[in-house]
């Protein structure tokens, strides 16, 4: 039967050689060491800027050397860059900022916030500076990672959140104040992205705390989605969260909808959740019939599959980095470097581009240094070492350098025509386009922990192991461990039956000592680690046995010794075809 692997990020290399360029020529492969200092360098002329001249507000103005807030007053650019700057190896920045935000962090304000953007930035940022806190040498309360302040800031970020969820359809409101809830008035149109994109930081959220509620109002959204798609299964862009009826139409995987479809595909990794990933699979199938064209993706009627714009959006560029965590190589690299001719074309990705005209499309010639075309090379450079994937990386480095720097950090290309800039340096800079640039430039980095070193932690529900690797990345690139949602179990029914295991075993072993007879029985073996895929839980929390015979599930683990299962090596999604 084919197959197809999904593999969380510390295993592709495990299963493909990476070809490491030298210096040279163009068209030679660029030296990953050479570009992995400039990209360094340009997180620390953007950062240092930010500090300077803009910090305490959410962003920099480069052109005028100021701050200004944007997302809700949270200093979201320091939240955005703090794992960045573990990632680039700077542990002692990391333990300042960390004190800064607690000491500073305050979420009972008077401001109306982007649920969506607060979710991705703010409680991703914060949950994944949580995890990483004792590899960057924070001293960590007893109980972590169960508890700690970082992980009390971000479950009082997403509480301010749930009023959003209190709709008749659970969809949530996109807008939401943090002092008063959601406005009367609100317009209760929300876009499928702003709808679909909490599992992952919810449901780790969930684990860690024991609260069960952020977890179940990130299901149901997710679901009334999927209940809502047309009958060719394609989801419009923008919906009525009161009544379910799309009020905007268009079916295809770029603004609006882009990172609905990534959370069914992380959401399904980090949880071992096969219905997410049948229920993604499902409308790729429904985005091949309809949309894909030569290997673009274009927008299409969600009822009649008809073509309503035959554009590319630079945000669709994450999609091949998402073909590949399913396995689709061959695809992802065809549209990828589609992709990568438009950047060539203009030194950045137009905002909109139309495909048979090959130009920009008016009043959306902009290039905000976004990160997805960038996020994309670098999971399909783990995947296959092809160094045409580096010469993004190298062009990047050098349009960015060259169009968008100034004084005062890097500024937002206004129009990639002339190059004139706008006064805006995004967060997501230095959360992502910084952040995945660096990583395709290092393979060595602690983020591509191929599951050989792995740290061991003692919580108040047993023994726990972190850092293995097969980091997900959300969707502001905030890495979060997935072995970490098995830490903090509150329940007794859902504790790892290792523990059970354990004392079974010590207590056999002193029993039978004491009556000097030798053991007889074959090797112990714990059960399956957090990577490997568990008996699903009901929805009273309570873990369910599988049945003794059972087809082979469209999720499901390679048998692996009781070390590969810890270092999360990942699964095997087999093709129901």
């Amino acid at each position: 039967m084919p197959f197809r692997l999904l593999v969380p990020l510390g295993l592709l290399c495990l299963l493909l050689p990476l070809h490491h360029g030298a210096p040279g020529p163009e068209g030679t492969a660029p030296d990953p060491a050479h570009y992995r200092e400039r990209v360094k360098a340009m997180f620390y002329h953007a950062y240092d800027s930010y500090l300077e001249n803009a910090f305490p507000y959410d962003e920099l103005r480069p052109l005028t050397c100021d701050g200004h807030d944007t997302w809700g007053s949270f200093s979201l650019t320091l939240i955005d860059a703090l794992d960045t700057l573990l990632i680039l190896g700077n542990v002692s920045e990391f333990q300042r900022v960390v004190e800064v935000l607690q000491d500073n962090l305050d979420f009972d304000i008077d401001v109306n916030a982007s649920v969506f953007e607060t979710n991705i930035r703010v409680v991703g940022g914060l949950l994944s500076a949580h995890l990483l806190s004792k590899k960057a040498g924070v001293e960590v309360e007893a109980g972590w990672p169960c508890s700690g302040p970082l992980l009390r800031l971000a479950e009082e970020a997403a509480r301010k959140l749930l009023p959003a969820f209190q709709t008749p359809t659970g969809m949530p409101y996109g807008t939401v104040n943090l002092l008063h809830g959601v406005n009367p008035g609100e317009t209760p149109v929300t876009c499928t992205a702003g709808i679909g994109t909490f599992i992952v930081e919810f449901a780790t959220l969930s684990s860690l705390t024991g609260d069960p509620v952020f977890e179940d109002v990130a299901r149901v959204a997710l679901m009334r989605l999927w209940e809502s798609r047309s009958d060719i299964g394609l989801v419009g862009n923008h919906i009525d969260v009161l009544t379910g009826k799309w009020v905007a139409q268009d079916a295809g995987i770029g603004a609006g909808v882009d990172s609905y479809f990534e959370y069914l595909v992380k959401g399904a990794i980090l949880l071992q959740d096969k219905k997410l990933m049948a229920m993604f699979l499902e409308y790729n199938k429904a985005i091949r019939n309809y949309t894909r064209f030569d290997d673009w993706y274009l927008w299409v009627q969600m009822y009649k599959g008809t073509v309503s714009m035959p554009v590319f959006q630079s945000l669709e560029a994450y999609w091949p980095g998402l073909q590949s965590l399913i396995g689709d190589i061959d695809n992802a690299m065809k549209t990828f470097l589609n992709y990568y001719t438009v950047w060539k074309q203009f030194g950045g990705l137009p905002e909109f581009y139309n495909i048979p005209q090959g130009y920009t499309v008016e009043k959306r010639e902009g290039y905000p240094l976004r990160p997805e075309l960038i996020e994309s090379a670098m999971y399909l450079y783990r995947a296959t070492g092809d160094p045409t994937l580096l010469e993004l990386g190298r062009d990047a480095v050098e349009s960015i350098e060259k169009i968008s720097k100034v004084e005062c950090g890097f500024a937002t290309i206004k129009d990639l025509r002339d190059h004139k800039l706008d006064n805006r340096m995004e967060s997501f800079f230095l959360a992502e386009t910084v952040k995945y640039l660096y990583l395709l430039f290092d393979p060595n980095n602690f983020i591509h922990n191929n599951g050989s070193t792995f740290d061991t932690v003692i919580t108040p529900y047993g023994e726990c192991i972190l850092g293995a690797g097969g980091y997900i990345f959300n969707t502001e690139a905030h890495p979060i461990d997935p072995a970490a949602l098995h830490c903090c179990r509150r329940l007794k029914e859902e504790q790892w039956e290792v523990e059970d295991l354990m004392r079974e075993f010590f207590s056999l072993r002193r029993n039978r000592s004491r009556v000097k007879k030798t053991m007889s029985s074959g090797p112990w073996e714990p059960p399956a680690g957090p990577g490997t895929f568990s008996p699903p839980e009901n929805h009273d929390g309570v873990r369910e046995r599988k049945p003794a015979k059972q087809k082979t599930p469209l999720l499901s683990c390679p048998s692996q010794p009781f070390t590969s299962k810890l270092a999360l090596l990942g699964q095997v999604f087999l093709d129901p075809s």
